[in-house]
């Protein structure tokens, strides 16, 4: 072998631990945000009766995690810029940590708010930059089944995390159970800044700023990418809607913390099912009509909970979780069909800041109505908006390709 050879295969080598250690870091960030994201659903009949809150209180506990994740992810992408992603997101994953771990040994209401805003703070790292790892450390198609496989690896983190804890929960109060989760995001940060690949940043070249130029004259008009978004918005309102209410809605058919944790994990289980299904289904039939088929089966899926009996509940759960999480897996992919390629990494941060927003501000809203009328009820009206998705699916049909 040559040297010229050698050098080659040994720079090959670097290339490929390079992609395995940045898919692991982020897949393992990913995991774990997602996963401390959805343990609050858990949570959140412990809070209310541990501190004597309102549907719409316990609403504003989760929005203020997501909210404080959604407003922060694009000062993330800004401080990665200037202090490397190694470090960002190192050090967000310690402080997601550390606010779980502030909210187990928070003794009133007001250090707990302060520690779901701290664990917000720290996960709106992970998305980002943990994506933008990913996308660094694949090229072309080989990008494209990375970020799939990096985003399902979030779903494993919304299945095991909540279960995890409803185990936990059997053997422990919930505020050490909270220390010793919360104990995780210590070791992951460790690993992330010590296993993630230091890549240089990349060169612009005059080649690569036409090319923009010319992209940027053949990109299509906004209209159709904010057809989108809002189909996205509603979407997600309803998604974190209905999982804040689902647990009362389960204990009031006689399910225990643990049932409830079991649920979640079926919503989820179905939730990462349906991204790979609809993904599949979407490029047969195209986005339009796997939308408006998702919906469609969301709504039927929440109607249909309210008058069952807990077993058959729990039979529908990972259905529902099917379409709740397989219309996002649509829309998102959908993104770089609207939007020329220059701005799709603006676009992806207004997409993703919109959606996690929505999801923030929502469960708020919709538990104002949950105190006024009861759940029952909140739930109807989370079904009714979701049936607003159809009419926009239906005029965004122009803006995109037919499925071939």
């Amino acid at each position: 072998m040559t040297r010229a050879a050698a050098s080659d295969h040994a720079t090959a080598q670097v290339n490929r631990r390079d992609e395995r250690r940045a898919f692991g870091v982020a897949s393992g960030a990913h995991a774990l945000h997602d996963g401390y994201t959805d343990l609050i659903y858990v949570m959140l009949p412990i809070w209310q009766a541990e501190f004597g809150l309102g549907y719409a209180a316990l609403g504003l506990l989760r929005g203020l995690f997501t909210g404080t994740m959604a407003g922060f992810q694009i000062p993330s992408g800004f401080l990665a810029e200037r202090f490397g992603v190694p470090l960002i997101l190192a050090g967000g994953t310690g402080l997601a940590g550390a606010g779980f771990c502030l909210a187990g040994i928070s003794v009133g209401l007001p250090l707990l708010l302060v520690a779901l805003l701290i664990g917000g703070l720290g996960s709106s790292t992970q998305h980002p930059l943990a994506s933008a790892l990913v996308a660094r450390a694949y090229q072309g198609a080989r990008s494209l089944k990375a970020l799939g496989a990096y985003n399902f690896a979030g779903d494993i983190g919304k299945m095991t995390l909540p279960a995890v804890a409803s185990v936990m929960l059997i053997m422990l109060p919930w505020r050490p159970t909270l220390v010793l989760l919360g104990a995780l995001g210590f070791a992951a940060a460790a690993a992330v800044f010590l296993l993630t690949p230091r890549y240089a940043a990349p060169a612009t070249s005059t080649a690569t700023k036409e090319s923009r130029s010319v992209a940027a004259v053949r990109a299509p008009g906004k209209g159709g990418f904010n057809i989108l978004l809002s189909i996205g918005v509603l979407d997600s309102a309803a998604r974190m809607a209905f999982l804040t209410f689902l647990p009362f809605v389960l204990i009031a058919k006689g399910a225990s913390l643990p049932t409830v944790g079991l649920a979640l994990t079926l919503v989820f289980a179905g939730g990462a099912a349906g991204k790979l299904v609809c993904a599949f289904i979407g490029a047969r039939i195209g986005v339009i009509a796997t939308v408006c088929l998702t919906e469609a089966l969301t709504v039927l899926g929440m109607l249909a909970l309210l008058p069952l009996p807990l077993s058959g509940a729990l039979m529908i759960l990972p259905i529902i979780g099917v379409a709740l999480n397989g219309t996002s897996s649509v829309l998102y992919g959908s993104v770089p069909e609207l939007v020329g390629p220059e701005r799709r990494a603006r676009a992806f941060g207004v997409f993703y800041t919109g959606t996690i927003g929505a999801g923030a501000l929502a469960p708020v809203l919709y538990g104002f109505v949950g105190d006024m009328l009861g759940v029952t009820a909140a739930l109807v009206l989370v079904a009714a908006m979701v049936l607003l998705t159809l009419p926009l699916a239906i005029a965004l049909r122009p803006a995109l390709p037919r499925p071939g």
